[in-house]
């Protein structure tokens, strides 16, 4: 049973597997949720985007980006409402990257290990070298 402080409220409850704040917070969430999911649900405001839905329904734009990562609200019904990358900020549909974020990344990330690769040689050609001296001065 683990005890953690609630994010919202700052009250004492056991953490459950799919819930990150207190009770009393939860069901504010699921009223907050009802609220957002009944506003976007009327054909007219299915396209509406997240600053439509924040302001229509006055639900905090974390909160609702937090029920369409956990999946409680769907992209694919609801295509405006992306979620910001979390390196520029771009709107997007899925992930926590962008593609070109995530591309720049992949690309540092192996830049990053072909230097490693190079340092390694060098490493290695030093301690050969390094054996060289010592067996030639040894004899």
């Amino acid at each position: 049973m683990d005890l953690f402080n609630c994010q919202n409220c700052n009250s004492l409850f056991v953490k459950k597997k799919f819930r990150d704040v207190c009770d009393a917070c939860y069901k504010e969430e699921e009223a907050k949720f009802d609220e957002v999911y009944a506003y976007i649900r009327k054909k007219s405001n299915r396209t509406a985007l997240m600053m439509q839905v924040v302001e229509a329904t006055g639900v905090e734009e974390d909160l609702i980006i937090k029920f369409v990562k956990t999946g409680k609200l769907r992209i694919s019904q609801f295509p405006n409402l992306g979620i910001p990358c979390e390196k520029c900020g771009t709107n997007i549909q899925s992930g926590r990257l962008c593609s070109k974020c995530s591309d720049s990344l992949r690309s540092e990330l192996q830049t990053f290990e072909d230097e490693e690769k190079c340092l390694t040689k060098i490493q290695e050609r030093n301690k050969k070298n390094t054996y060289y001296i010592k067996d030639n001065h040894e004899g």
